[in-house]
């Protein structure tokens, strides 16, 4: 990372308070060129707390763009940080309409020309696309970075109808972070009253998800792909294959109507000059060439680029963790991508697959059969890699053991695809509600076996998500799984494996009951998104350049953090259990003498054959202090199932100094829907 210490521009930094229609005000923390004209603003508009867990990050990218002449500027959601009010849920109505008063706000300021951009990654993503579906004038163009433009198909909730245990961890961490106070040094003694407020208010977000199994109006709002012709501002959609929300790229790209960008590195869920997997890229500098193409009205020649630019990934062994990805930038003038070509593979009873270019296989009508153990998934990772630890998934040789597998012979070519492969499948199930995981592995000469991608499917929705009906046990269905976007190259001397298995834990909540699937191999088939390697067109494309920064705030870590990711089996009781913990650590903000201190422990348990033992557990303990001024908060929940209902146990509990100050407790039952 190159810090940069000097600008065009200096920097004038402040706090201050932007008032809303209803009376409620919002904290808002700006940097902006010191002197000069009116500048356009960047607005970042986010729950996660710009005085203490996002200053870090914000201070090395607002103090960029202010230094090249724009105002960055961080707003916290209503109930969050400094703000006023309770924030009650995600992407409430009244968030989104907070968004286009900030917006014709910062249009008015004199220090302002009166033209405004979004950026966010994340939830700043999301309420980016959403917020610019609503025009407010001002706004000019975006950049949507790890979003998703369909809340149910597409997003932390559920994949392809399955709910995933993402849920639940995502669920906990907003549970952890709608519990924190704001700061008295800005809110003064009313904090007390405004935490109280917020600890009493905001309520378990767990059960309103689990509420909508089905995809309802409530994902439906939000859902920008409900009416893709709304957004008219330019968007610059960003995302990396590690992370969860790659496939809204390409949606955005073939269903966006004005100027659409496409970009994806081999990154997890974070911003690409932070890029992890590396390669990093020098994203502030594309982002200011986005900027002065839109906001100010410079030709920087970023539209006469390709629609699209990706990571074509080398294969690499299986690792949880990889500090770099070997591979190179490719582009496709748009998308869809006329030089894409479907190329199908057939699948055969012997467990082959066999590319229909060489002919179809002999027909062999015989079936297949699986079911397959609770332990399948155990080395899946996590469904979206958020921060980059080791949450990618392990060899998968193990995974194989309890899944049915077709494998190529080793390739006499390279082969790569870039797009979404897709799994045809011809089927029946023995139980009325079944699910089906998809994997598409890079099996390498020494046998090591690297996930590329997946996809899941409940299978009681395999005509619609809005729409699902049981299963009739026995009866033939066909069935398409869509996997994850992906651009990957197979090397010569390399197989491609398909893996389908009937449970996928912890990374999905399984079946009401285990699920003996057939298949019938001689009717299924691979569609892979072939892509001819154009050696000349990506010499030509320019460097995105270094990564770059302005210099990071004046920390001191106090007590160093750690992570660990483990598996335990007991073999004597027959309890499995993925154990993740992420311990931040605890650190000072030197520059506000502020002391933070944050942890989650998560457990996702099951007894090996025994459905009904299915459970998973957060556990979040976070803490601030400042001289005398200390609170602390433990969030706890527990997710368990039968075949007839989910049930939530939740505890919050909040100290101010060595006395609690609150406490709350849930026990919530919530019938299933064909999960």
């Amino acid at each position: 990372m190159q810090i940069i210490n000097d600008f065009p521009h200096r920097v004038l930094e402040e706090e201050t308070w932007i008032d809303m229609p209803d009376g409620l005000r919002l904290a808002a923390r700006i940097r902006r060129p010191a002197d000069g004209p009116p500048v356009p603003a960047i607005l970042e508009y986010l729950p996660y707390r710009k005085r203490d867990l996002t200053a870090q990050r914000d201070a090395g990218m607002h103090h960029y763009w202010a230094g090249h002449g724009y105002a960055g500027v961080r707003v916290d959601i209503r109930g969050t940080g400094e703000s006023d009010g309770v924030l009650l849920d995600e992407y409430f109505q009244s968030e989104l309409d907070d968004g286009v008063a900030i917006i014709e706000w910062l249009a008015r300021q004199s220090w302002c020309n009166g033209s405004v951009g979004m950026v966010g990654i994340s939830w700043g993503g999301f309420n980016g696309l959403q917020i610019a579906a609503l025009q407010p004038p001002a706004l000019k163009a975006i950049i949507t970075i790890c979003s998703t433009d369909d809340r149910y198909a597409d997003d932390v909730h559920h994949m392809g109808g399955c709910l995933l245990v993402d849920n639940l961890s995502w669920a906990s961490t907003m549970f952890d972070g709608n519990a924190c106070p704001p700061d008295p040094a800005l809110v003064g003694e009313r904090w007390r009253d405004m935490w109280r407020e917020r600890l009493a208010g905001s309520g378990l977000w767990l059960e309103k998800w689990l509420r909508h199994q089905r995809r309802d109006d409530y994902w439906k709002h939000g859902s920008v792909c409900e009416n893709f012709s709304a957004i008219r501002c330019p968007v610059y959609a960003i995302s990396g294959w590690a992370d969860g929300y790659c496939n809204a790229v390409f949606r955005l790209l073939a269903g966006l109507e004005g100027p659409v960008k496409g970009l994806i590195g081999p990154w997890a869920h974070k911003y690409p000059h932070l890029g992890v997997p590396g390669p990093a890229i020098g994203f502030l500098q594309e982002s200011l060439r986005w900027w002065d193409q839109w906001l100010k009205g410079i030709d920087t020649g970023i539209m006469a680029e390709p629609a699209l630019r990706v990571w074509m990934q080398d294969s690499a062994p299986p690792s949880t963790s990889y500090d770099h990805r070997p591979g190179r930038w490719v582009s496709e003038p748009v998308w869809p991508s006329p030089n894409i070509v479907t190329q199908r593979f057939q699948l055969t009873a012997g467990h082959g697959l066999i590319s229909e270019e060489k002919g179809v296989a002999p027909l062999d009508d015989r079936a297949l059969s699986v079911r397959s153990p609770l332990s399948v998934g155990l080395h899946s990772g996590k469904w979206c890699s958020y921060n980059a630890p080791p949450d990618l998934p392990h060899d998968q040789r193990e995974e194989d053991g309890g899944a049915l597998v077709f494998q190529t012979a080793p390739l006499e070519a390279a082969l790569e695809i870039c797009g979404q492969p897709v799994l045809t499948l011809s089927l029946s199930a023995d139980q009325p509600v079944a699910m089906v995981a998809v994997r598409l592995i890079d099996i390498h000469p020494d046998d090591k076996a690297t996930r590329v991608s997946w996809g899941l499917l409940n299978l009681t929705h395999h005509d619609s998500h809005e729409h699902p009906e049981p299963l009739e046990p026995g009866r033939p269905y066909r069935v398409q799984v869509a996997l994850k976007h992906i651009a990957q190259q197979f090397p010569a001397g390399h197989s491609v494996r398909v893996s389908v298995s009937t449970s996928y834990w912890p990374l999905a909540w399984p079946a009401p009951r285990p699920v003996r699937l057939t298949l019938h191999p001689a009717e299924c088939r691979l569609h892979l998104p072939v892509r001819a390697p154009r050696p000349e067109e990506e010499a030509a494309l320019p460097d995105f350049g270094p990564p770059q920064a302005a210099p990071p705030l004046a920390t001191t870590m106090l007590e160093p953090g750690s992570e660990a990711w483990r598996t335990i089996r007991d073999l004597a009781t027959d309890r499995n259990t993925l154990e993740v913990i992420n311990d931040e650590g605890r650190y000072r903000l030197d520059d506000i003498d502020l002391e933070i201190a944050g942890r989650v422990t998560e457990r996702y348990h099951y007894t090996y054959g025994d459905y009904d033992s299915v459970e998973g557990t957060t556990l979040w303990e976070r803490a601030f202090r400042r001289g005398d001024w200390q609170v602390r908060t433990r969030t706890h929940t527990r997710l368990t199932a039968t075949a007839e209902a989910f049930r939530i146990q939740a505890t919050l509990d909040a100290w101010e100094g060595e006395t609690r100050v609150y406490s709350q407790s849930w026990d919530e039952h919530i019938p299933r829907d064909l999960v």
